[in-house]
């Protein structure tokens, strides 16, 4: 850096989104490798960057060697103090090298005049005495310039810039940055025109920059900017908003900064992102409004906002307040009908607002506000009574025809201008549309407020609303949203608003839909079963469609509670009478449930074919929801048969499809994308897991969004990643919040917790969630437990040998334990009438291994045939299942056991099969249990021949070596940046290097880049 340079002060936000701007930057203005003169013309809207963009600009011009100068024009309106940039630039260049700017002053004094000390009130003159005339006089040369001598025409100061400039540059090269050049005076900006139409000899490269939002059609700045595009020396470029994911990445950088260790949900980030609109000062006032626990807009920003507005005439100020009654934007004669202007008058408002940049047009025939965060702030600004009588002004003109308005906006106008009997009927009617159009979450809150609205006496008795009828399509609506939890809170307090008056067919509909929500929920306090055999028992004999619909519900709960032979009775009745009565819907859900219950009693393939059958019936009738349930329960078959990759392709279809319907977290939809992520982990194809897990630019319900964290983590435990268990320990309190989620984490919890040798800690994870379940489910066990149990076993037999005899009785006796629960836990499937899968056959296998294993590294006298038998099995078993990460696991075990019967041949080739799948996935821990089962071992060949990478190492080191970050090799390969985090960890561990230019060095040393 030069030695008189401008040091720039630092920025405390990142410059996030503005590479690809900044690279073209640096190239236009010249700066780079071979420094060469230019000229650039930045425009863009206030707050979107313009200024961050440029000092990291100047940063980068100063670490190769330029002088910077910054000068800004300041919004003095009339009073604007000519060639205010460049006495800035000047003064700063006196104040840090005041060496540099004599030498200036001597060869070029004409800019003597430039210098802030120059130009204050009471400055003497050339002679000691006060200068006369006014500033801009002083300056330029004006009253008595001519007479005594004294005074400096406009030529000698542009010369004198423009020499001094050229003077600078033969030091080394040169930025000039003007910011702000929309309020910049005449005489700066005609300075501008000369320097860009001369042009230099040295390195002198200028920058200006303007809000393009700022030039309306008078403003002075607009012909110039267009004069200074056709300069051939001169580029124009335009700043363009942030995109959502770089506004987001700033706004969580931006938080990490003022509040380090406070990290903001997915739903806090999307709204501030929503609302910035990628405007990057947006959204950091909006960052900042809510870290001070409001959400409305700063007084700063709304100042700002507001600046325009106040510029209009009276008129006009009239038609914007109007247009922000409507939102972010209104139709032509919507404004027209409210505002009560005549057609001229109206446009001439319009145009002064278009011209102001305050609105624009939108379409043929409407108008939006250029910014949402402008609609908002003139709406805010707006007296009581002004929106009231705003809103009201609406409702009439929709409700009477004279423009043209969903029934979400009659609502909204409706409930602000207090005409509740419109409220009510057109938030019913938006909740319709909402449903029809894919917006589950959308139509829940339509529907409640419609409830609200009905609570109001004078609206009880509104002859066109059930209540019961409008709290059904909430709360189903609600499920569809995936919050059943919240479906059920507002069917039980529905229940018990209207006590004994409710009739007994509509008390049965809500326990229905309050079943359903039971169901999906995981709600303990909540039996399914005893709501359903309620409701069967309030319907009456003549509503025959209510009891066939009340039968599929009551199937489906007795499957839910384990009591398959009725859950078959009772859908069995359900189609019967559904065909009888032509219930497509009701027969298919019937026939669903029965194609289900053949896999779950013993015959899988009958399950394939009744469920194929139904799912061909349900596209036939174009019943979406139908085939998307269907879809997901022949994956489950598929799942229960072992048969895990064909699992997939259904599971991703029901997925597919419910997020194709705008209902991505309805129960099938939803529960099918955590059992794809379930399944991809079980085949070992670990970085789709984190594709379909990944949640960072959707707002899922919570307990989705800690379903699919949950699968994460079981990849994490697999791999050793140590924000595992930070992770864990983070979110203890939600994940024993839900019975599926406990099961998810607690495999994840046991390997997390052994693997890092807190035993206790895993044994107390095991209890906690078989304490969640068992609760949850209402149940005394649950088959997961046999994994579990396993899994825990699994940990305690390596823990032995690291123990003395006392801590080995111990392990013994829990051991025990954990055996009889498993053993147990695996015949009382048998005892409900459900026949033991590939899966369960695996892990019944395993747990008896790894019980015999605890007893051997414990010192106990153990067959040494049974124990390989046992293992031997065990591989075989999960081999069927295709879990290539068990299989490894066991082949590991299986290992140590063929070595210290002395096989070590037939051993070798286990570990080294085990090696290749645990380098594959990224298995750290295997690979360390591998390691201590291989040592004294004679390594082969290949084995001294250096570390082996797997393919997908290959590619993650050549991008190392290219110097790609983790995010953009990420990026390259299709794959989760954690994902690569592993892999390069993984590379290091293997080629035993400290840092990732070490390890590339390293890996070119021994030809391992191609």
């Amino acid at each position: 850096m030069m030695e008189d340079v401008v040091v720039l002060g630092a920025m405390k936000t990142p410059l996030v989104g503005r590479g690809d701007e900044l690279a073209q930057l640096m190239a236009l203005a010249g700066v780079g490798s071979d420094p060469t003169p230019a000229a650039v013309v930045l425009g863009g809207e206030a707050g979107v960057g313009k200024t961050r963009l440029l000092h990291e600009l100047g940063h980068r011009a100063e670490e190769a060697g330029w002088q910077v100068l910054i000068g800004h024009c300041l919004d003095f309106g009339e009073s604007a103090l000519s060639y205010l940039p460049f006495s800035e630039m000047f003064g700063r260049l006196g104040a840090a090298r005041p060496e540099v700017l004599a030498a200036l002053t001597r060869s070029t004094p004409a800019i003597t005049r430039l210098q802030p000390g120059q130009r204050l009130l009471g400055a003497q003159g050339d002679e000691g005495e006060p200068a006369s005339g006014t500033l801009e006089q002083q300056v330029i040369g004006g009253r008595g310039s001519d007479q005594d001598g004294v005074g400096l025409g406009r030529g000698d100061i542009f010369e004198g810039t423009h020499a001094a400039l050229e003077q600078l540059a033969e030091r080394a090269p040169v930025l000039v940055i003007v910011e702000d050049a929309h309020w910049a005076d005449r005489s700066t900006c005609d300075i501008l025109s000369s320097l860009f139409a001369r042009g230099f000899q040295h390195p002198v490269s200028i920058v200006v920059s303007y809000r393009s939002d700022d030039l309306h059609r008078r403003h002075p700045l607009r012909a110039r900017v267009t004069e200074w595009a056709r300069m051939s020396r001169v580029s124009r470029v335009n700043l363009s908003h942030l995109p959502d994911r770089d506004v987001r990445t700033l706004v969580r950088a931006a938080h990490g900064a003022s509040r380090p260790g406070q990290a903001l949900s997915e739903r806090e980030v999307q709204e501030i992102v929503r609302r910035a609109e990628g405007n990057a000062f947006f959204a950091e006032e909006l960052l900042g409004a809510h870290e001070l626990d409001h959400g409305d807009l700063p007084a700063d920003l709304a100042d700002l906002l507001l600046v325009r507005l106040d510029r209009l005439d009276e008129q006009a100020r009239g038609v914007v307040r109007a247009a922000a009654a409507a939102g972010r934007r209104v139709a032509h004669d919507l404004l027209a009908s409210v505002g009560g202007l005549s057609d001229g008058a109206l446009n001439d408002a319009l145009r002064a607002a278009v011209e102001a940049n305050i609105l624009v047009p939108w379409g043929d025939s409407s108008y939006a506000f250029r910014h949402a965060l402008l609609a908002e702030a003139v709406y805010d600004d707006l007296l009581p009574g002004e929106r009231t009588r705003l809103h009201a002004a609406y409702v009439s003109a929709l409700v009477g025809g004279r423009g043209n308005g969903s029934a979400a906006e009659l609502a909204r106008h409706a409930r602000a201008a207090q005409d509740r009997e419109t409220a009510l009927v057109a938030s019913i009617e938006a909740g319709d549309d909402a449903m029809k159009v894919g917006g589950p979450e959308e139509a829940a809150r339509h529907y409640q407020t419609a409830l609200e609205l009905l609570a109001d006496p004078a609206l009880a008795d509104h002859a066109d609303t059930s209540v019961v009828h409008l709290t059904r399509r909430a709360s189903e609506a609600l499920i569809d949203a995936g919050h059943p939890q919240r479906a059920a809170a507002l069917l039980r307090d529905s229940l018990a608003a209207h006590g004994p008056d409710l009739a007994d067919d509509d008390r049965a509909k809500l326990l229905l839909v309050l079943a359903r929500a039971a169901m999906f929920g995981d709600d303990p306090s909540v039996n399914p079963l005893d709501l359903t055999t309620t409701a069967l028992d309030l319907v009456g004999p003549d509503a025959r469609p209510l009891r066939a619909h009340t039968l599929a519900v009551h199937a489906r709960a007795n499957v839910d509670r384990s009591r398959f032979a009725e859950g078959v009775t009772f859908a069995q009745q359900a189609l019967t009478l559904a065909e009888e009565l032509g219930l497509e819907r009701t027969a298919v859900d019937a026939a669903t449930t029965l194609g289900r219950l053949n896999e779950v009693l013993g015959d899988p393939e009958e399950s394939l074919r009744v469920l194929s059958d139904v799912l061909e019936q349900a596209r036939a009738a174009g019943d979406t929801a139908a085939e998307t349930r269907a879809l997901h329960q022949l994956g489950g078959t598929l799942m229960e048969m072992g048969r895990i990759t064909q699992a997939r392709g259904y599971y991703r279809q029901s997925m597919d499809l419910s997020e194709r319907r705008s209902r991505p977290w309805a129960p099938y939809g939803a529960d099918a994308r955590i059992l794809s992520g379930v399944a991809a982990y079980m085949v070992g194809d670990w970085d789709e897991v984190d594709l379909v897990t990944d949640t960072s630019h959707e707002v899922p319900p919570p307990l989705m969004a800690s379903l699919l964290a949950s699968i994460r983590l079981q990849v994490a435990a697999g791999r050793g990643d140590p924000s595992g268990l930070a992770t864990l320990e983070a979110t203890r309190t939600e994940w024993l919040a839900d019975g599926w989620l406990a099961i998810n984490v607690g495999g994840a919890a046991i390997d997390l917790y052994g693997d890092a040798d807190r035993l206790e800690e895993a044994e107390r994870a095991y209890q906690d969630v078989v304490s969640t379940v068992t609760a949850a489910w209402q149940v005394p066990a649950f088959q997961a437990q046999v994994r579990l149990s396993t899994l825990l076993l699994g940990q305690l037999a390596s823990a032995a040998s690291r123990l003395g005899a006392g801590g080995r009785a111990d392990l013994l006796r829990r051991g025990d334990e954990l055996l009889t629960v498993g053993e147990k836990t695996a015949q009382r499937r048998s005892v409900v009438g459900r026949d033991v899968g590939p899966e369960g056959r695996a892990w019944g296998q395993r747990m008896g291994a790894e019980h015999l294993r605890l007893r051997w590294l414990a010192g106990q006298d153990v067959p040494q045939q049974d124990l390989r038998r046992a293992w031997e099995e065990t591989v075989q078993a999960f081999e069927v299942l295709e879990h290539p990460f068990e299989v490894a696991r066991s082949q590991s075990r299986l290992a140590a056991v063929l070595r210290a019967q002395g096989e070590q041949a037939a051993a070798h080739e286990l570990t080294a099969a085990a090696r290749e799948t645990a380098e594959r996935l990224g298995a750290l821990p295997l690979l360390a249990e591998l390691a201590t089962v291989d040592r004294g071992a004679t390594p082969s060949s290949d084995d001294q021949a250096g570390p082996v990478l797997t393919p997908r190492e290959r590619e993650v080191l050549a991008l190392v070596a290219e110097g790609r970050t983790n995010g953009q090799i990420a990026r390259q390969l299709f794959i989760s940046t954690k994902t690569v985090s592993v892999h390069v960890s993984n590379i290091l561990a293997k080629l035993g290097a400290s840092g990732r230019t070490e390890a590339a060095a390293l890996a070119r040393r021994q030809g391992l880049l191609d």
